[in-house]
């Protein structure tokens, strides 16, 4: 096991594990995912920016993980802040500086080998107009899901600039667009008009996370950034269309992030993104929206988070991130009663929503700020748990990946 520097800020109802420094690549991204194989679980890290590309990991004893490969980007103008697992696949999202840079798109790798990602496909997203692929999703089957531009992208406003796009991996060696979708408005030549900018924190009116659910494979769930949440039928995957929007803001302040369905329970988690420092851009809430009726999704709670003045002078982000997105695999947590998140400085928290007009915090853990971080404190980016309980929580300001022991409702 790995010691923390000093005391954990907070820990409850989760025990430290472990962590790993990434040789000294710890700015991790928002794209973690676990493959088990072998009597092995190997856990692959996206990185917030370069030099590193991936990082691969043995976690089988979550008390001393081991870096097994870490891989590096071309350029310092591309960064990799995505991935995702299934059908021995990786997936990782490329997106560039400045539109018209390479390489932007999506590249796949073969997993024969898990600690060793085979390169075996590229779907190039460069153009004129692009910046490439934000974000990738995929649990496996014929289709994976991007917040992209494509070279033919023409949007109305520069931070308008990626939307949903499907894409088909029958044949991984040639992945292929299958469908698109963006908010109307956004690229020219629609008929609507522009949406109107958000006027103190103008983020964009663009895709992020495109969620699905097993039970509704007909169904996305989009976090569409100033957009708010957006429900997608998918049925024709050539032609998406929408089913509801559901925008708070204003009066919230934007960035809408991700949208994850907990359809047994007739509900949706929705976070909003912190994207600025010191709360300067409070409140950004996990909410709970009631998704009973599709057509008119109403949110009905928010999670408990802890003072917002308190937080504020500890630097860095303060607010909601990532979900741990119930991935329909035997190694990942599934819950649709607990909802796992990410919260910058405020680090990692689980919730219990059963009573899903009153969440209860049930865990959190806040480590202290590691070594050389440029703000002072822990930025916790991403979390993925498995079905054991073991959590892994990446941190973007270079404290790298710590290892949890989430210890259950009592």
């Amino acid at each position: 096991m790995r010691p923390l520097d000093s005391r954990p800020a907070e820990c409850i109802g989760m025990r430290y594990l472990g962590r790993h420094g990434l040789d000294g690549q710890g700015a991790c991204g928002e794209g973690t995912a676990l493959l088990e194989r072998g009597g092995h679980r190997y856990l692959y890290l996206a990185h917030e920016q370069g030099p590193a590309n991936f990082s691969v990991l043995d976690v089988t004893d979550p008390t001393a993980p081991r870096l097994l490969t870490q891989t590096k980007l071309p350029h310092t103008d591309v960064r990799s802040n995505s991935l995702a697992v299934a059908d021995d696949l990786l997936l990782v999202a490329y997106q560039v500086s400045r539109p018209g840079q390479q390489p932007a798109g999506v590249e796949i790798f073969d997993l024969g080998r898990p600690a060793q990602p085979r390169p075996v496909g590229f779907l190039d997203l460069s153009g004129p107009q692009s910046r490439g692929t934000h974000w990738v999703g995929f649990t496996g089957g014929r289709y994976a899901y991007l917040s992209t531009g494509t070279p033919d992208s023409r949007p109305t406003h520069p931070l308008d600039d990626q939307f949903v796009v499907i894409v088909d991996l029958t044949r991984p060696d040639r992945p292929a667009e299958a469908g698109r979708w963006w908010l109307p408005g956004t690229q020219q030549g629609d008929p609507a008009p522009p949406p109107v900018r958000h006027q103190k924190f103008d983020a964009g009116f663009r895709a992020h996370n495109i969620n699905l659910h097993p039970g509704r494979p007909g169904r996305a769930y989009v976090g569409y950034l100033d957009a708010g949440a957006i429900i997608l039928d998918i049925t024709d995957v050539a032609a998406p269309r929408l089913v509801s929007r559901l925008d708070y803001h204003p009066p919230m302040p934007g960035f809408t992030h991700t949208v994850l369905p907990l359809l047994t329970r007739n509900l949706l988690a929705i976070s909003d993104e912190s994207v600025h420092d010191h709360a300067a851009d409070y409140p950004k809430l996990l909410w709970f929206a009631d998704a009973s009726d599709e057509s008119a999704p109403l949110i009905i709670s928010s999670a408990p988070l802890p003072p917002v003045a308190e937080y504020a002078r500890r630097g860095g982000r303060f607010g909601a991130h990532n979900l741990h997105e119930n991935e329909p695999f035997g190694w990942s947590w599934q819950s649709e009663d607990i909802v796992f998140g990410s919260f910058f400085n405020a680090g990692v928290r689980a919730y219990d929503v059963r009573n899903p007009f009153q969440p209860v915090q049930v865990a959190a853990f806040v480590p202290p700020a590691p070594p050389g971080s440029a703000v002072g404190a822990i930025q916790i980016n991403d979390v993925y748990v498995t079905s054991d309980g073991i959590v892994y929580a990446a941190d973007r300001s270079g404290g790298g990946l710590y290892l949890l022991q989430f210890e259950g409702t009592g």
